[in-house]
C-alpha cells in the first residue's frame, strides 16, 4: 500500500487551496481572489483504493513584508522539508516573471520526487501549454500535469501521479481522519474568508479573526474578533449603520452551518490591535506555526 506526504507549493494566487479541496473531496481551506489568503499549513488526509495521501497546503511563496509573512513563507519551505513529493503549483494562465523562476529555484533544491501541476488550464491559452511545459524541463519534474483545479479537469491524472512516487507503507491515520486542524480553526478561517470576500484595498491583508468562545449545543454559538491594524479601519469594517459587519457576519454564518452541519449563533467584534503583524505574540496566538514557533517545541 502506498503511503506519502504531498505538500502543494507555490505562488500566492496559484490556485493551491482550491486544488487541495479539490483532491481531499472537502473543503478545508478557504478561497479567495485575493493573494496570500493561505497563512499557515492545512493538512487534508484521503484515503485511496491504493493508499493514504497526506497533503500539506502552503502559503504563497513571496517576498515577505511583515513578520507574519515570514511565517508564512517559513511554513512553506520547511513543508517542503517534510514532504514524499513536492508539487509545485502553476497559474498556467498568467505569464511566468522573477517571482515564478524564485519558486522553481526553490523547487529544485527539494530532495524530494518534484511534480508540477500546471493550473487554470481553463483559463489558459491551450497553444501555449507546450511551451510554457517545455521551460520546465530542466528543473527535473517527475511529472507536469495540466489541471484545472475548478473545473476538475485532469486532476484523476494528478492523483495517479503522486500516488506513483509515494512510498510504500501502512496508514497513518484512522479511514475517517480528515484533517489535523482543530474546530475552531476552521471557524476562523471561515469568518475571515467573508472578510475577504467584503473588504478591499489593504485591509484585507491587516484583519485576522480570533475565536474567542467556541459553545457546543443544539445551537453552536460562537463569539469571534475581528483584528485590525488602525483605528480607521474599524468603521470601514463595520459599515454604515453596521451594514458591513452584518453582511460579513450573515454571509460566514450561512459557511459555518454547511461546514458544520448545525445551527449557528455568530457574535462578531472589531478590535484595534495596532500593528498586530509584526506582533510575535499574537501570531503565537493565531496559531501562525513559521520557523520560530517549530524550533521552540
Amino acid at each position: 500500500m502506498k503511503r506519502g506526504c504531498v505538500a502543494l507549493v507555490g505562488r500566492p494566487n496559484a490556485g493551491k487551496s482550491t486544488l487541495l479541496n479539490r483532491l481531499v473531496g472537502e473543503k478545508l481551506a478557504i478561497v479567495s481572489d485575493k493573494p496570500q489568503t493561505t497563512r499557515t499549513r492545512i493538512v487534508g488526509v484521503r484515503r485511496f483504493p491504493e493508499g493514504e495521501v497526506v497533503f500539506i497546503d502552503t502559503p504563497g511563496i513571496h517576498r515577505p513584508l511583515h513578520r507574519l509573512n515570514v511565517r508564512m513563507v517559513d511554513a512553506a519551505l520547511d513543508s517542503l522539508r517534510d514532504a514524499d513529493v513536492v508539487l509545485a503549483v502553476v497559474d498556467a494562465s498568467e505569464p511566468g516573471g522573477a517571482g515564478g523562476r524564485y519558486l522553481m529555484d526553490i523547487v529544485r533544491k527539494a530532495r524530494a520526487t518534484r511534480v508540477l501541476a500546471l493550473n487554470k488550464v481553463d483559463r489558459a491559452d491551450k497553444l501555449a501549454l507546450l511551451p510554457r511545459i517545455a521551460a520546465y524541463q530542466d528543473v527535473g519534474f517527475a511529472d507536469i500535469v495540466p489541471v484545472s483545479a475548478l473545473t476538475g479537469e485532469n486532476v484523476e491524472r494528478l492523483e495517479r501521479a503522486l500516488l506513483g512516487h509515494l512510498p510504500e507503507g501502512e496508514p497513518l491515520y484512522p479511514e475517517d481522519h480528515l484533517t489535523d486542524r482543530p474546530e475552531r480553526f476552521f471557524v476562523a478561517e471561515l469568518v475571515r474568508e467573508q472578510v475577504l470576500a467584503h473588504t478591499h484595498d489593504e485591509l484585507p491583508f491587516s484583519t485576522a479573526v480570533v475565536v474567542d468562545k467556541f459553545e457546543e449545543g443544539p445551537l453552536l454559538r460562537l463569539y469571534c474578533t475581528i483584528l485590525v491594524e488602525r483605528a480607521s479601519q474599524k468603521p470601514i469594517l463595520i459599515g454604515k449603520g453596521g451594514a458591513a459587519i452584518k453582511a460579513i457576519g450573515t454571509s460566514a454564518r450561512q459557511e459555518l452551518e454547511r461546514f458544520f452541519q448545525t445551527r449557528v449563533y455568530l457574535d462578531l467584534h472589531v478590535k484595534v490591535r495596532e500593528g498586530w503583524r509584526e506582533d510575535e505574540r499574537t501570531l503565537d496566538e493565531l496559531g501562525l506555526e513559521g520557523r520560530r514557533k517549530r524550533r521552540r517545541t
